[in-house]
C-alpha cells in the first residue's frame, strides 16, 4: 500500500534511449548539500514564488527534475541567486518528501491526477447555506479527497442569515467533522474570522469551494490586510462571473506556523484517483472490520465484512453508511 507523502511520477521510471553520438544518462544526480530550505507560496506560468527565510524568491524548477512538479505548499530546496531582488531567478533542486497531498482529476473520466497543495494538516471546506444552494456532492467528494490525501476536514458554512445549518448538519453529523457557522454579517465584523481561526492555530490550511461561497472574503479576513487578495461577483446560479481567485496562494497568519492556502473556486472534483483503502484511514472504528473483506473490496458489496462488523455492535451503523456514502461519490457525477 502507497503510504501518504510516497508518490512516485513517471520521471521516476522513465529512461531516454542512449541515441548514437549523445552522452550516457546518467541517474546520479547532484546532492546540493548546500542548498537552502524554503516553502513553495504560489505557482504562475512555470514560475514559483517561495518563501526562504524571511525573503520570497522567484524560482524555476531544474531541468534535473524532470516532469516532477512542485506545488503550493512544497518544501524545496533551492539554489543560485536567493536575494529576492528583482529580476533574478532561482533553481529549485529538490522536492523534498510530502506529508499530504490534496489531489483531484479534472473529471472522473480522467486519469490524470493533479496535486493541488502539498503538506497541508487540514482542508477547510467552504460552503453557502443559500445563494448558491448547498452542494453536497460536491462537500462530500472534498471530503474523499481530504481523507483520502491525509489531511483533517474542517466545515465551513457561510451565509447563515439566509438559511439555518441544520439540515446539513445532520447529513454529516456520523463523521464527527468538526465545524463553524457564520453569517455575512459575522464576515464583515470579524467575528467570523475570530472562530475560524480558532482551528487553524499550528497549521497549515487548504480553503477549497464553489464559487461564489465567501471562500476568499473569509481568507481575507484572516491575513493581514496587505495580503487580502480581490474578490470579484459570482453568479450563484451559473456560477459565471469575476473569478478574481485563479491560482492557489499560500499566505501567513500570525504564527510562524500558521498559514491559509486559498485555492480556486472548484465546480468539480473528479476522484478517478481515489483508493478505497486508503479511504478507510479516516473511519478508525471500522478499519478492525475490515480484515475479512475479500481482496480489493469496495466495502460495499455482499462479501463485505464490514456488515457484520457492526451487526456485531462494535461500531455505529450511520458510520458505515457514511463511510459508503462518501465512497459511492466516485461513480456518481457531481450533480446527480
Amino acid at each position: 500500500m502507497r503510504r501518504y507523502g510516497k508518490h512516485t511520477d513517471e520521471d521516476d521510471i522513465r529512461s531516454r534511449p542512449n541515441r548514437k553520438g549523445n552522452r550516457p544518462r546518467t541517474n546520479i544526480r547532484p546532492k546540493h548539500e548546500d542548498a537552502a530550505e524554503g516553502m513553495v507560496l504560489t505557482v504562475d506560468r512555470g514560475r514559483l514564488t517561495c518563501l526562504v527565510g524571511d525573503r520570497t524568491v522567484t524560482a524555476m524548477k531544474a531541468r534535473e527534475l524532470g516532469r516532477k512538479a512542485a506545488v503550493v505548499g512544497d518544501r524545496v530546496a533551492l539554489v543560485g541567486d536567493l536575494s529576492g531582488r528583482k529580476d533574478t531567478l532561482a533553481r529549485i533542486v529538490r522536492i523534498e518528501e510530502r506529508t499530504s497531498v490534496l489531489r483531484r482529476t479534472a473529471d472522473d473520466d480522467d486519469p490524470y491526477e493533479r496535486v493541488v497543495v502539498a503538506n497541508a494538516d487540514q482542508l477547510a471546506i467552504v460552503t453557502a447555506l443559500a445563494d448558491p444552494e448547498p452542494r453536497p456532492r460536491l462537500i462530500d467528494r472534498c471530503l474523499v479527497a481530504a481523507y483520502d490525501g491525509g489531511l483533517e476536514p474542517l466545515l465551513v458554512m457561510t451565509k447563515s442569515d439566509l438559511a439555518p445549518p441544520d439540515k446539513l448538519l445532520e447529513l454529516y453529523g456520523a463523521l464527527d467533522i468538526p465545524y463553524v457557522v457564520t453569517s455575512r454579517e459575522e464576515l464583515e465584523n470579524d467575528d467570523a474570522a475570530d472562530r475560524v481561526r480558532a482551528y487553524l492555530d499550528g497549521r497549515i490550511t487548504a480553503f477549497v469551494g464553489h464559487s461564489g461561497v465567501g471562500k476568499t472574503t473569509l481568507v481575507n479576513s484572516l491575513v493581514p490586510a496587505d495580503l487580502r487578495r480581490s474578490t470579484g461577483h459570482v453568479n450563484a446560479v451559473t456560477g459565471r462571473g469575476r473569478h478574481t481567485t485563479t491560482s492557489a496562494l499560500a499566505l501567513p497568519l500570525t504564527g510562524a506556523a500558521d498559514w491559509v492556502i486559498d485555492t480556486p473556486g472548484v465546480r468539480s472534483f473528479g476522484l478517478a484517483h481515489i483508493d478505497p483503502s486508503r479511504v478507510i484511514h479516516a473511519f478508525p472504528d471500522l478499519e478492525p472490520g475490515t480484515e475479512g473483506c475479500p481482496r480489493a473490496c469496495s466495502h460495499d458489496e455482499p462479501d463485505c465484512a464490514l456488515d457484520a462488523y457492526v451487526e456485531e455492535g462494535h461500531a455505529d451503523p450511520a458510520r458505515l453508511y457514511s463511510l459508503r456514502r462518501l465512497l459511492a461519490t466516485r461513480d456518481r457525477k457531481e450533480g446527480d
